[in-house]
């Protein structure tokens, strides 16, 4: 029986942007606090859109949500950008395999 080889997985980062080392706030500092923030807010405003009883104030909720989904994802990719976050690659048949997982689950779960 052949042995499976464990899969590596690469570290994906841009060449880190150096930031000054003291106990002030630095520029990734403040950036990563409002990636934290935005992503706080997503969550809030999934919960209002929950409890929204009047359609126009729902949409109103919705399109603030979308703004700040935008906003959330350009964070990201700055801070990406200047290397201060990290992806982890993976084997594209592992996704596939997962894929395939749930689209089955799925259609026992959901038949049409």
């Amino acid at each position: 029986m052949m042995e499976k080889q464990p899969v590596r997985s690469t570290t994906i980062q841009n060449t880190e942007t150096q930031v000054p080392k003291t106990p002030q706030m630095n520029d990734r500092d403040y950036l990563n606090d409002l990636l934290l923030t935005e992503k706080y807010m997503t969550v809030s405003y999934v919960q209002a859109l929950h409890e929204a009883s009047h359609q126009s104030f729902f949409q109103d909720i919705k399109n603030v949500l979308d703004q700040t989904c935008d906003h959330q994802r350009d964070l990201y990719n700055l801070m990406f950008n200047k290397g201060w976050y990290k992806i982890e690659s993976q084997d594209p048949q592992k996704i596939q395999q997962t894929h395939q997982q749930f689209t089955q689950y799925a259609q026992q779960q959901f038949p049409k």
